[in-house]
């Protein structure tokens, strides 16, 4: 599913080259449920932002679903994204001036070929996260956890092979992490590859293999506990 080889990142800062990631080797299979922790600062999230072509390596080679995406213009990772790709983040990202439903139909929005049936399975999605009766609430009307359901919704609409998420539980308090939690590790048993970055050990602790990372560069990526 995803391949990384000697992967590199620099960045320029006041003149100064710095380096975030340094040299990662890292291989996820179709399937797996894997998750990525480290301290503030160590990479994670750069680390996060390659696999999800948001950003590229300053060097190295990321395979992602057999294809080199290393070289990739914005257009092409941008399609890569859309065909390939869900993401939920820990501030849910939602749309302030959309309702829940329409949420959920974003990504929809960037598809070059137009498809029937998309209002019809957004609403299958929001019914799956509970909340098909919400549909024509904005995110004002929503509770947290119910933001990041529909985060979640969202980040299913494309069906993608891949889902990234970036401290999903971190806005939430500890009854509604564990049922978020619950409710992603659900995708995964449905067949989804997903790769969630946390500094929460009861987070990591849903995850199949735990990647620690620190520095810029992995220490270990051995099985969850």
């Amino acid at each position: 599913m995803c391949l990384m080889e000697n992967v590199r990142k620099t960045y320029l800062i006041a003149d100064l080259e710095v380096e975030v990631l340094k040299g990662i080797d890292l291989r996820i299979e179709p399937g797996e449920f894997v998750a990525v922790m480290g301290p503030s600062g160590s990479g994670k999230t750069t680390l996060m932002n390659i696999l999800g072509c948001l950003d590229v390596a300053t060097s190295g080679r990321y395979v992602l679903a057999g294809t080199d995406v290393s070289a990739f213009s914005d257009d092409e990772l941008s399609m890569m994204r859309s065909e390939h790709l869900g993401f939920v983040f820990q501030s849910f990202n939602l749309l302030a001036y959309a309702t829940a439903l329409e949420n959920v139909l974003l990504p929809t929005l960037y598809l070059e070929r137009r498809r029937d049936g998309f209002r019809e399975r957004a609403l299958e999605l929001l019914e799956l996260v509970g909340l098909k009766d919400r549909a024509d609430f904005k995110p004002a009307r929503l509770s947290g956890g119910q933001q990041q359901r529909v985060a979640i919704a969202r980040a299913l609409m494309n069906d993608p092979e891949l889902i990234l998420a970036d401290e999903p539980t971190g806005a939430l308090d500890s009854r509604t992490a564990s049922e978020i939690m619950e409710l992603l590790s659900g995708m995964h048993q449905q067949g989804k590859t997903l790769v969630v970055i946390t500094h929460d050990r009861k987070v990591a602790g849903y995850a199949q293999r735990i990647i620690q990372i620190r520095d810029g560069t992995i220490l270990n990526s051995g099985e969850a506990p």
